[in-house]
């Protein structure tokens, strides 16, 4: 027969599971944050996730929250393509064609000028251009399953005199609820938990440099 200390034991071990598979299956939910629109001074595209994160930046624009949209520019091959005799388009130029097929103008869409090679750098870059322009309110557009980590690097990057709000890009290919069904969302939740592990430990591992 099972002593009460056996069974107490055996109750922890069924709870403790229990858990760690409910924190598994809403790791993909977790991950998604996105706060309520309101009035701001710049919306910003980041990098990655053609077309949505344009698009979506589009509609937000559309909808009178922000007078002007920044796309980041994201690290390419555009010199070594150059050198080869080969025209290379960037991923700025077409976020910034989708922008236009939104009905943004021309006169509204800034592209960044520093090429970044990750969101820490991202948002490092929009800090930045926010003080040396003097705005103080910045919408952020990026993937579901991303929306986390951006605010986390927010909260360690850029100081308390600057807003961000965190916008998820709806139509984006991610499926919070079961995100285990695909190698796609797999990468995506296990690349966003290692980011925001980097994040909240400081960041101490770096971007990646050649």
């Amino acid at each position: 027969m099972k002593t009460p200390k056996l069974r107490l034991f055996g109750l922890s071990i069924v709870l403790i599971l229990a858990l760690g598979l409910a924190g598994f299956r809403h790791a993909g939910r977790w991950l998604v944050r996105d706060d309520p629109l309101s009035r701001a001074d710049v919306i910003l595209v980041l990098s990655g996730g053609l077309p949505y994160r344009a698009e979506e930046a589009g509609k937000v624009f559309a909808s009178g929250y922000a007078p002007e949209v920044w796309v980041s520019r994201p690290e390419s091959p555009v010199s070594e393509m150059e050198r080869l005799g080969v025209r290379f388009v960037g991923e700025e130029d077409y976020s910034r064609e989708i922008l236009f097929h939104q009905g943004v103008p021309a006169t509204a869409v800034h592209v960044l000028p520093d090429p970044v090679i990750n969101t820490e750098q991202e948002v490092e870059e929009a800090v930045r251009e926010m003080r040396r322009t003097g705005k103080t309110r910045i919408i952020i557009v990026t993937s579901p399953q991303h929306t986390r980590r951006v605010k986390a690097l927010w909260r360690a990057l850029a100081g308390d005199n600057l807003t961000m709000i965190i916008h998820a890009a709806h139509d984006a290919p991610f499926d919070a609820d079961h995100w285990w069904r695909n190698t796609r969302d797999i990468f995506s939740v296990v690349r966003e938990t290692l980011g925001l592990l980097n994040a909240w430990a400081g960041l101490l591992v770096p971007p990646h440099t050649n």
